[in-house]
């Protein structure tokens, strides 16, 4: 064989060796990734999962806003790649506990029953008015003393929550926002920021953050701005004397 066959023949090998040895560390670069986002999620491979869902609040009717579908579209995306079975239930036949199975709940309280369950035991601190007469104060958020109302189509707020029961229960996501909208915003913002959130909180951490949905008729759920982690007040029961 010449000298210019064998420069060629290793060449061929080194690149084929290249090529593999790239394939093989993006390989396991995903699959580090992909461990760690379904630790974050709770989502182990073969587990499965609860999406509880609200009623259209518009209608209060059994029926599903378009926006909290689309946002149950982007968990779903995300449950498939972890390799986990949801179950889809109604917020009104959801009769259980929570640490058993991760859970992502969609809605604000004054349209899912289960939401409101979550905010008064595992975030005493936030109130949310559930009035349904027109006003200013109608849906809006109040935490730390702080309230936060909503112009519908201009500023909409939302809540977004990671929380354990304590031990090594399984999570809770929580996106209850102003309107459904804002409960797609919540869930995108968190699919997006998962790794910063991990980051920040830690894998297995618990926060809960307060988000701006800004003009939504303008820009859907895609302009969310974050005003503040609320972790610590919203976990907080306020003290009912102090008001005197």
């Amino acid at each position: 064989m010449s000298d210019t066959a064998v420069q060629i023949v290793i060449g061929l090998v080194t690149s084929a060796i290249g090529a593999g040895l790239g394939w093989f560390a993006r390989r396991v670069s995903w699959q580090r990734g992909l461990r760690r986002k379904q630790r974050f999620f709770g989502l182990p491979k073969g587990s499965e999962c609860l999406l509880v869902v609200n009623q259209d609040a518009a209608t209060g009717k059994s029926a599903v806003a378009r926006n909290d579908v689309f946002a149950l579209l982007e968990l779903s995306a995300l449950i498939r790649e972890c390799g986990v079975n949801a179950d889809v239930i109604g917020h009104d036949e959801a009769r259980q506990g929570f640490g058993t199975r991760t859970e992502f709940c969609i809605g604000g309280p004054f349209s899912n029953r289960r939401m409101a369950a979550h905010l008064g035991t595992l975030l005493p601190g936030v109130k949310v008015d559930t009035s349904t007469e027109q006003g200013p104060g109608r849906g809006a958020f109040t935490v730390d003393g702080k309230t936060y109302e909503w112009r519908p189509g201009e500023v909409e707020h939302v809540l977004l929550a990671r929380l354990t029961a304590g031990g090594n229960g399984r999570p809770v996501f929580l996106a209850g926002g102003q309107r459904s909208v804002s409960n797609q915003a919540a869930v995108r913002y968190l699919t997006r920021h998962h790794r910063a959130l991990a980051r920040k909180h830690g894998v297995e951490g618990s926060f809960c953050l307060l988000l701006k949905v800004v003009n939504s008729e303008a820009y859907g759920p895609d302009v969310v701005e974050l005003v503040a982690d609320i972790t610590r007040a919203a976990r907080t029961a306020p003290d009912e004397g102090s008001a005197d």
